[in-house]
C-alpha cells in the first residue's frame, strides 16, 4: 500500500484518534508504518513463518478493536510492539503444551528459509540456520522475546522494557540468562574474545556472547522480514 499523502506529517498518535474517530484509513495507514517490523520481532521470537504470521494478524486485530483504549502513555509503536509480543508469547506457550510430534528439521529449514533460497542454499548454511533455529527454541517464551528485541532487533533496554511491560532489571536478567544458555550454541558462529563494551543502547554486552543481530543472522540464515512476507499480505488495509 503506497503512503497516502494526505497523512504526511500526522503522528502516529493522531492517526489512532482519527481511526477511533471513524477515519476509514488511519488505521491501515498505522498498519504500512510499523507491519515490518512487528513481522521481524514475531518471525524471530516464533520461528516459523505461519505462527508469525497468525502473531501479528491477532495483533492488528486486537490492536484495531482496542485503539479506543490507548491513552498515550507510551508511544504507538511501543503499544503495538507490546500487543505483538504478547500475542507470540500466548501462541509460544501453547505450542510448548502440545503434545505433537515436533517438525522435521528438514520441513522447517524449507519453511524458514527465503524462497530463492530453499532449492539451492550451501550447505553450511542451512546447519547454520538449523543451529540458530534449535538453540533459540531452548529458550523460555520470555527469555526468547527479551533477546529478540535487545540483541537482533537493536532496541535499547529501556525501550524492550516498555515493550515487553517489566522492569528494565528484568529484560536485562532475561537477555543475560538467555545468552548464557546460548552461548554454548552459538558462540562458534561469532569471532570474539569475551571483552565487554557498553554500546550506544545503554546495554553492556559481551562479545561474542549476544545473539546475532538482524543484520547478522541473516547472514547466517536466519529468516528476516520483507514487504513479500505473508504477515504483510494479512496485516495489511488495516481492516478487522
Amino acid at each position: 500500500m503506497a503512503e497516502d499523502a494526505g497523512y504526511d506529517g500526522v503522528s502516529d498518535q493522531e492517526l489512532l484518534a482519527r481511526h477511533v474517530q471513524g477515519d476509514p484509513d488511519a488505521f491501515g495507514e498505522i498498519v504500512r508504518r510499523h507491519r515490518d517490523r512487528l513481522w521481524a520481532v514475531a518471525l524471530r521470537t516464533l520461528g516459523d513463518r505461519e505462527e508469525a504470521a497468525d502473531a501479528v494478524q491477532d495483533a492488528l486485530v486486537s490492536a484495531y478493536r482496542a485503539a479506543g483504549t490507548f491513552r498515550g502513555q507510551s508511544a504507538v509503536t511501543t503499544w503495538l510492539h507490546r500487543i505483538t509480543v504478547n500475542a507470540c508469547l500466548d501462541r509460544a506457550r501453547k505450542a510448548a503444551t502440545r503434545k505433537t510430534a515436533p517438525m522435521d528439521d528438514t520441513e522447517r529449514l524449507e519453511q524458514l528459509l527465503e524462497p530463492h533460497e530453499s532449492a539451492a542454499a550451501p550447505a553450511e548454511r542451512n546447519d547454520l540456520h538449523r543451529q540458530l533455529i534449535e538453540a533459540m527454541g531452548t529458550l523460555a517464551p520470555e527469555q526468547r522475546a527479551a533477546l529478540v528485541l535487545v540483541d537482533m532487533q537493536g532496541y535499547p533496554v529501556a525501550e524492550a522494557a516498555r515493550i515487553l511491560d517489566v522492569p528494565t532489571g528484568t529484560v536485562k536478567s532475561r537477555c543475560a540468562r538467555g545468552r548464557a544458555r546460548l552461548l554454548p550454541l552459538l558462540s562458534h558462529l561469532r569471532p570474539g574474545h569475551g571483552r565487554t563494551e557498553e554500546n550506544s543502547s545503554g546495554r553492556n554486552r559481551v562479545e561474542g556472547t549476544s545473539v546475532p543481530s538482524a543484520t547478522e543472522a541473516s547472514d547466517v540464515g536466519l529468516p528476516h522480514a520483507g514487504p513479500t512476507d505473508s504477515a504483510v499480505a494479512k496485516g495489511g488495509g488495516g481492516r478487522a
